[in-house]
């Protein structure tokens, strides 16, 4: 009896694995983003927020953020009231990643020009696995905050 439930927990155990390597090889991110704005600025430094949704069965990261408005575009996490910029940031495979007010965030600085509201300012987010994606930010009063409206 012991020798016959060892083969069938290792006939499970193959058939696991390799269901789980097919399944691993057909997993992508799928990639949405929703909720995106950007506060008017005050000076030459703006921010950006959005919410970058995975539908899809496989992680990735945001990596970078480019834009006509700044040569000069980060991303920023911020911890314990303190803010950095970071290299990258998860996007959990079903999952998402928020980018919001007292948060993770787009930094511009050295503005090339002053955004007014109702404008709208272009950003294309680059990712490890998925293609670019281009995001339009409509330029909101200062003081907007989505979670308040």
């Amino acid at each position: 009896m012991n020798r016959r439930t060892a083969l069938v927990g290792a006939a499970a155990l193959v058939t696991g694995l390799t269901l789980a390597g097919c399944s691993s090889s057909d997993a992508a991110p799928e990639l949405k983003v929703s909720g995106a704005f950007m506060p008017q600025p005050v000076g030459d430094m703006a921010a950006g927020f959005l919410v970058i949704e995975n539908s899809g069965g496989a992680a990735d990261r945001l990596t970078s953020v480019t834009s006509p408005l700044s040569d000069d575009v980060t991303i920023h996490e911020t911890k314990n009231n303190v803010m950095r910029m970071v290299t990258s940031f998860d996007v959990p495979a079903d999952g998402e990643l928020n980018l919001e007010r007292g948060g993770n965030h787009i930094m511009f600085m050295k503005l090339k020009q002053q955004p007014k509201q109702g404008e709208k300012v272009s950003v294309e987010l680059h990712f490890e696995k998925a293609d670019p994606i281009k995001v339009d930010l409509p330029v909101k009063e200062t003081t907007y905050n989505p979670k308040k409206q």
